[in-house]
């Protein structure tokens, strides 16, 4: 594929996701039509004994018009992200594009993940999975002998950005990768354009129509954002685009490398490792937390590799880390509904790697 051909692709996928966003409002609309259509099957007598359910789901309806509300700010700054190559383009154009990019599944998790990262209702998922990897940063790189403006610390898989926002804050200099553009575009508005405390609300469950006690729980509600997100003026912070093996290809220029729920984003966790080793400097730390949930294990026709954390460790070992430390069952969660009669937790890993300061094969 040459350079026009690249080009004219990505610009295609652009205005698929763009399209998906643009879209979320009727195809809500549609899955909450296609319950409707489902009880007007139904003998009269069951549908009104069921009349709080459908008065349910016009509450539904409502919530959906509010995250909609969102959803057409952000787009209209979505083409300032990649340096004018889309500056030119018309939100109109995104409509001729006939397919939805990835499906509304991937709009419904921007909106809990903007929950996780940036809601005080997400703040006890944040101190379990984040604390313990800024905690580890500000003990290795204390202010007091460090001056932490000149300490670059990489966060891979940065999601909407609070992880790397978080440690910019504390005074490095600190930049945060991520691939997937419908985090990307949302990320952009939030850390650029948002200038006040729960500025915005939002209804992150109320696709999730199972194990809801009430449809109040269903339609629990989330503030953004929960703090100005404005790193300290000492720090400095920035976001990248694109797939990490791609955009992190210089050696030894990284201080720390911290990842959160990231490793197992890889086909092959091995060149994840790898790449997370060169791109180190002597003496680099690499922060780690989170489960093994292979990503591409069941998708068809991916070359997927799932090795369990026994053999994650001595791959990270055989690579050149010194592991510092290793702790598992670190109980985590994953945007969850506080008020669901089902909550998934993870038995994550936590663990502190070292980059020599002298290479293995020179320690003899």
């Amino acid at each position: 594929m040459n350079a026009a051909e690249k080009i004219q692709e990505e610009r295609a996928y652009f205005l698929s996701v763009i399209n998906t966003f643009m879209s979320y409002r009727e195809e809500s609309h549609k899955r909450i039509a296609q319950r409707e259509q489902s009880l007007d099957s139904l003998p009269q007598h069951h549908k009104k004994w069921l009349s709080e359910y459908i008065e349910g789901l016009e509450k539904l309806k409502q919530c959906v018009d509010k995250n909609a509300e969102f959803i057409p700010q952000v787009l209209k700054h979505a083409y300032t992200m990649f340096d004018n190559v889309y500056s030119t383009m018309e939100v109109a154009q995104a409509e001729e594009v006939g397919t939805l990019a990835e499906g509304l599944d991937k709009v419904q998790s921007v909106f809990k993940q903007l929950m996780r990262d940036w809601s005080s209702l997400g703040a006890s998922e944040r101190e379990q999975c984040y604390q313990p990897i800024i905690k580890e940063i500000v003990e290795n790189f204390p202010a007091e002998t460090c001056d932490r403006s000149t300490i670059q610390v990489l966060v891979p898989g940065a999601g909407l950005g609070r992880l790397a926002f978080e440690i910019a804050s504390r005074g490095f200099r600190c930049q945060g990768n991520e691939f997937n553009l419908f985090m990307l575009i949302v990320s952009f508005y939030v850390l650029n354009l948002c200038s006040n405390v729960d500025e915005y609300v939002i209804y992150p469950w109320i696709h999730q129509y199972c194990n809801n006690h009430s449809i109040e729980d269903q339609m629990t509600s989330a503030s953004f954002p929960d703090v100005k997100p404005r790193p300290s003026p000492d720090s400095s912070f920035s976001m990248t685009a694109g797939d990490f093996l791609e955009v992190y290809t210089t050696k030894e220029e990284w201080d720390c490398v911290a990842t959160c729920f990231f490793i197992d984003c890889a086909p092959n966790v091995v060149q994840f490792i790898e790449t997370i080793f060169e791109i180190l400097k002597p003496g680099g730390l690499w922060i780690n937390l989170g489960p093994l949930l292979y990503h591409y294990a069941d998708v068809r026709n991916e070359k997927s590799i799932e090795p369990s954390f026994k053999v994650v460790c001595d791959v990270i070992q055989k690579v050149g880390f010194r592991m510092e430390k290793c702790e598992t069952g670190v109980k985590t969660r994953y945007c969850q509904n506080p008020f669901s009669m089902v909550q998934y937790e993870y038995d994550s890993v936590f663990f502190v790697c070292r980059k020599p300061t002298i290479p293995a094969t020179e320690t003899l």
